[in-house]
């Protein structure tokens, strides 16, 4: 196995990564932002 082989789908797999992770991250902004708002109720 060499880079040559490994290029495209690996350029793929940590651009999926990186997406996932932005959107997780989001995700865990706005658990926090609600639960700020219901526990300032």
């Amino acid at each position: 196995m060499n880079w040559n082989d490994m290029g495209p789908g690996m350029g793929f797999g940590m651009g999926f990564g990186w997406l996932f992770g932005l959107l997780c991250l989001a995700l865990i902004v706005l658990i926090i932002a609600a639960l700020i708002k219901y526990l300032r109720k």
